[in-house]
């Protein structure tokens, strides 16, 4: 049972972790909140938006692409100075951003889901040399975007359909190169995935809301180990410090009550444990 945390205030809704491989320090999201937080150093740093935001990923040392309800946004850390990049359904006030993460050739995929949850009101695009592209639509809680080391395979699911998908990619430009076919299929457990990652081997690790767990599935969909947390809404991994075999897990505290609350006092909180698996640096955003 994984227990150790950063002691800071919890999320309503804690997602989107990112380890800057230069900065050396964590940033995530409380959606809910409009917020994005970064952890570094023992000392904690919160950006304050109108509007929910979900997901980033580094451009350098100075600059994050922040995904929001409406766009996605270049954000000078030092200034707070925000800057639109590309609109992102900005016409469309009934969605907001998901999960999100930079691909292996410096893009950007990016998710969208109805603020209330409506049935396939989300979709995934992917930003790659100033072109926003939509990839899949009708999807209810678009999740689970990451990259295969090998650079073959880009993965998605759909929280409320119980589906991972994997998906072959050009491997020269990171487009997708064949319609996406079912990696796992948690319906018959009753599990629902949330964000997962990739580690240095190819496994993919993914976060199952609602069910108190982290789960690693190989390349071919095969369950290898579970990871238990003290908590039941576990929302999304990531690998982070000096060697990238910490892995940090964000969690939620959204529609529990407080009979419930009194049973995980700790939901909402950022998780964190060291494994003896690797991550990968996470990809830098080339505009």
């Amino acid at each position: 049972m994984i227990s150790d945390y950063l002691p800071l205030d919890s999320s309503d809704l804690g997602e989107g972790p990112l380890w800057h491989p230069k900065l050396k320090s964590l940033f995530w999201f409380d959606i809910n909140s409009f917020k994005m937080h970064n952890w570094n150093n023992s000392k904690l740093k919160t950006w304050v938006f109108s509007e929910p935001v979900s997901a980033a990923g580094w451009i350098d040392e100075e600059h994050l692409m922040v995904a929001t309800a409406s766009s996605l946004s270049k954000l000078t850390l030092a200034t707070d100075e925000r800057e639109v990049i590309v609109d992102l359904e900005a016409d469309m006030v009934h969605t907001r951003s998901n999960d999100g993460r930079a691909d292996p050739w410096g893009g950007f995929w990016i998710s969208t889901m109805g603020l209330n949850a409506q049935a396939d009101a989300g979709s995934i695009y992917r930003f790659y040399k100033g072109e926003l592209r939509q990839l899949h639509q009708n999807i209810t809680i678009p999740n689970s975007i990451c990259f295969s080391p090998d650079k073959k395979f880009g993965y998605f699911a759909d929280t409320r359909k119980q589906k991972i998908w994997k998906q072959k990619l050009d491997e020269s430009n990171g487009w997708p190169a064949h319609e996406p076919v079912i990696f796992v299929d948690l319906e018959p457990q009753g599990l629902r995935p949330d964000g997962s990652v990739c580690d240095s081997e190819g496994f993919l690790w993914n976060a199952q809301y609602g069910a108190s767990r982290l789960a690693r599935y190989s390349s071919n969909g095969q369950l290898d180990q579970v990871v238990n947390f003290p908590v039941s809404q576990v929302t999304c991994p990531a690998f982070g410090g000096d060697s990238l075999n910490t892995i940090y897990t964000t969690s939620a505290y959204q529609n529990l009550n407080n009979e419930n609350l009194k049973v995980e006092p700790l939901a909402g909180k950022v998780f964190y444990f060291q494994s003896e698996i690797t991550g990968l640096a996470e990809y830098q955003v080339k505009l």
